[in-house]
């Protein structure tokens, strides 16, 4: 397997992609293929012994920032990052696309460059979602579109199905429509119409999730429009973040609390770690014709590393060839409404 990491994305970039890709190419054989400044990623690579057969680099020369407007960047930075390194997934010269960089730029690279899997209207980021204590979710739509119709939400459910089943391990998982009230009949026009065509799927749907339910691990696959879903995974991670500031604050606010600090040290760390979205890797971009996949612009070398090991069972698992056969039932379902 060959895979592609941007070394030009992120606010760290190119230093924590390159130290996350030295860190994973010790506990994989794959190869690891960086593409970006050349001369900028031999400088960071030469800080650290590595096998020069297992991490590569290819040159190009642009890079595509957050500020840039997504579709024109891609159609006139040719020789960046992103255009070059989605482009290797297209020609078959490289198995997966992983990258801190614009989200705009990656999705509208996957649509212009991939294409759409053929039946699926809306491609979705999908995010894992800590829950404390138990296996985390996964909530689809992250943030890629900020307007759905029904038939999008029965994608979003029947694309992190095959994700939570392929990739995460789970089988059978749990999917839940976020709503403001768990009853059938609860909603808008759009949570109303989207619940009647999860209802008649395939999948375990168990049916309107409220908000306070989520981190509570009431479901496995959260079905959310793309507003909604950035919202609950961004409100989540400002709460924990702050949650555990207060917590630091009270734990050493004298010696009694630092003592109990002490004695609690170990249930602390695993705290911190149950919200640390390093650990997790990055979101895949489902629904185009190749494996994307979208990492946090603050990513470090470590979840650089864990998204490098994550995205593995992405390709392994045949994710993208799985959707493509699941297709005909989405059709069969809105057909029949």
């Amino acid at each position: 397997m060959r895979i592609i990491l941007d070394g030009m994305g992120g606010d760290h970039a190119p230093a924590s992609v390159v130290e996350g890709a030295v860190l994973a190419s010790k506990k994989i054989e794959h190869e690891i293929c960086i593409i970006g400044q050349e001369e900028l990623i031999q400088a960071e690579l030469g800080k650290y012994k590595y096998d020069a057969a297992k991490i590569t680099v290819i040159d190009a020369r642009e890079v595509i920032t957050n500020d840039d407007a997504p579709v024109r960047a891609v159609r006139s930075k040719k020789d960046s990052s992103i255009v070059k390194g989605i482009n290797m997934v297209k020609n078959g010269e490289g198995d997966i696309f992983i990258s801190a960089g614009s989200t705009g730029a990656l999705m509208a690279g996957g649509l212009f460059l991939l294409g759409r899997i053929q039946g699926i209207d809306r491609p979705a980021l999908a995010s894992v979602y800590p829950i404390m204590g138990s296996k985390a979710s996964l909530l689809l739509d992250a943030g890629a579109n900020a307007e759905c119709k029904p038939n999008n939400l029965l994608e979003f459910g029947i694309m992190g199905n095959i994700y939570m089943e392929k990739v995460l391990g789970r089988e059978n998982p749990r999917v839940g429509l976020v709503n403001l009230g768990a009853e059938a009949a609860k909603g808008n026009t759009l949570t109303k119409a989207a619940y009647e065509l999860l209802e008649q799927s395939h999948l375990n749907f168990i049916g309107n999730v409220e908000a306070r339910e989520v981190p509570k691990g009431a479901c496995d696959v959260i079905v959310a429009d793309g507003i909604t879903g950035n919202v609950i995974l961004k409100l989540t991670e400002g709460l924990a973040w702050n949650i555990l500031q207060v917590m630091k604050k009270k734990f050493t606010d004298g010696m009694k609390a630092k003592l109990g600090a002490a004695l609690l040290l170990d249930k602390i760390g695993e705290l911190k770690k149950d919200f640390d979205y390093s650990e997790y890797g990055g979101a895949p971009i489902l629904g185009v014709k190749g494996p994307i996949v979208k990492m946090h612009g603050s990513s470090s070398a470590n979840a650089v590393m864990n998204t490098i090991l994550k995205g593995i069972p992405f390709v392994e698992g045949n994710v993208v060839e799985t959707i493509q056969n699941s297709v005909l039932e989405i059709e069969e379902i809105t057909l029949s409404e």
